[in-house]
């Protein structure tokens, strides 16, 4: 079977949350038409229109031609029904981060689009084998994991479960490179590779403020300086 994403493939952005709301800018910009769905009432649509704000905005400052900010909403389908997003060939799921809803949210996808489309998840923690578990076609599922705000941050890890066919990863891959990200391939080990990373450097923080051996600005102040933008 054949993975491959074009710019003519329809993706379904599940979630229309800041992350999901996020992605389905990038897909849009990307030239993608964009089904967004979020099970709360009008989400999608109030996402669509703080975007709108967003690209107006980026549009004033002269970082954002007016005919590609119309383009970019334009692609973008706010939708109240998942059946209407049949035709997607890949679904980036955004939603809480809960491994039965996932679960159930993509037993419902396989049903619902072609045997050939791709279901990536943005968890950031979730075990990706887990998810696939129960899936009729769990070497479709891979892990696209971004990073919040999507538009600016480059990073995106995809993740490897079990299952999921290297052909499955290589196109989300080269997918996120056509997006302008910069992608890295991982294993679905608890907290991938950036997450993994950061629960001691949290740790080691708390532990310092904790010992009171030093005061919460400074220890801020230090981070920021060698180069933590947000500090801890």
């Amino acid at each position: 079977m054949s993975y491959s994403i074009s710019q003519e493939t329809a993706v379904l952005v599940v979630g229309a949350g800041i992350m999901g709301a996020g992605i389905a800018q990038i897909a849009a910009q990307a030239g993608h038409t964009v089904f967004l769905f979020d099970t709360k009432e009008n989400a999608a649509a109030d996402a669509k229109a703080k975007l709108a704000k967003t690209l107006d905005g980026l549009v004033s400052k002269g970082k954002l031609d007016a005919s590609a900010a119309k383009q970019t909403l334009e692609r973008i389908q706010p939708l109240s029904e998942l059946d209407k997003a049949s035709r997607a060939g890949l679904v980036v799921e955004a939603i809480i981060e809960n491994l039965e809803v996932k679960r159930g949210l993509f037993k419902q996808l396989e049903l619902l689009l072609g045997k050939d489309a791709i279901l990536a998840t943005n968890t950031s923690s979730i075990s990706v084998t887990a998810i696939a578990n129960g899936l009729q076609y769990p070497e479709r599922l891979v892990g696209m994991h971004f990073f919040n705000p999507v538009p600016l941050m480059k990073l995106v890890e995809v993740v490897s479960g079990l299952q999921t066919k290297p052909a499955v990863a290589e196109a989300i891959f080269e997918l996120a490179k056509a997006w302008g990200k910069v992608p890295v391939h991982a294993r679905s080990t608890p907290g991938f590779i950036v997450n993994r990373i950061a629960r001691p450097y949290y740790a080691e923080n708390l532990a310092l403020l904790h010992e009171q051996a030093v005061q919460p600005y400074v220890l801020d102040a230090c981070l920021r300086a060698v180069g933590f933008r947000m500090g801890p």
